[in-house]
Order: C-alpha cells, then structure tokens, then sequence
C-alpha cells in the first residue's frame, strides 16, 4: 500500500507543473510590431492615421510616429484599418529610400519638410496610446497627411512623375 502510494504522489508531483497557465502571453505583448493604421479618409486628399514612434522620451518618440505616418504614405502604403481602406505608396519604385537618399535624409530631418505635411489638430487627450518599456516610450498617435499635398510636393522635386 505504501508502494503505491509512494508512486501515486510521485506521479502528482511530476504533472503538477504541467498543469500551471502558460506564461508566454506577457513576453508576446513585449514583442508586438506596431504598425501604422488607417482611422479615416478625408475627401480633400488627407487621411487620419494612427502611427507608432519609438524614442528616450515622450516628445521623441510622439516625432518619430509623425516622422513613420509620413513615411509609410511616401514608400509602404497602409493596409491597417477599416475593410477595403488602403493607401498605395506615393512611390511605387524599388529602393527609393536608397537612390534619393540625399532628398529624403534632408526632408526626414528634425525640423525638415515632413512638418508641412502632417498634423496633430485631430489629435484630444485620449488619442494618444502609451507602452513604456525599460529603455523606450513607444507612443501611437492620431494624425493628418495631406497625401495630395505630398504627392504635389513630390512631383515638383522630381522624384514621382505626374
């Protein structure tokens, strides 16, 4: 009888940890790619967007989101949002980023011309969404490109044909 037993509490012991809720769902929140989402079509050629930036600080990273809205309209397009809302890339050529380096690392600066094409009227108190981590804030916030404006802006300098 102690035999058994004995074997009946080592096998309860050993399935014990079996049993316990997988822990994995906190490191998978840790790990989620952010991307940029459409909210809202404007009929002047405008989109809202909610776009993610990461930074040391708050005002850093609220720069980077507009900095990324801007950029994915330029090279990526957005396929986040509503069914059936999507934006094409302004710039549908491979490695543009690369090839118009010079252009786009002056336009991307901080304080560059990217400013003149996107917003934050749209943006109230609960627009904004925050994950800290560690070493970052990484903030989503609600903003305005003026595609059109953009694309205008583009043609002029050359880099899209009309």
């Amino acid at each position: 009888m102690r035999y058994y037993l004995g074997i009946l509490l080592t096998a309860i012991i050993l399935l014990l940890p079996s049993c316990r809720k997988d822990m994995t769902v906190g490191r998978e929140a840790a790990f989620v790619s952010f991307e940029t989402e459409i909210l809202s079509t404007e009929l002047d050629g405008s989109y809202t967007l909610r776009a993610w930036g990461s930074g040391r600080d708050k005002a850093d990273a609220i720069e980077q989101a507009k900095k990324n809205a801007v950029r994915d309209i330029i090279f990526k397009g957005v396929n986040k949002g509503p069914a059936g809302a999507k934006v094409k890339p302004l710039i549908f050529e491979v490695n543009a980023q690369e090839k118009y380096e010079f252009y786009f690392n002056q336009f991307f600066a901080d304080g560059g011309a990217y400013e003149a094409y996107v917003t934050s009227e749209d943006e109230n108190r609960t627009s904004r969404v925050q994950s800290k981590s560690n070493t970052q804030y990484n903030y989503g916030v609600v903003v305005r490109v003026l595609r059109a404006d953009l694309r205008q802006r583009l043609i002029d300098d050359d880099i899209i044909k009309p």
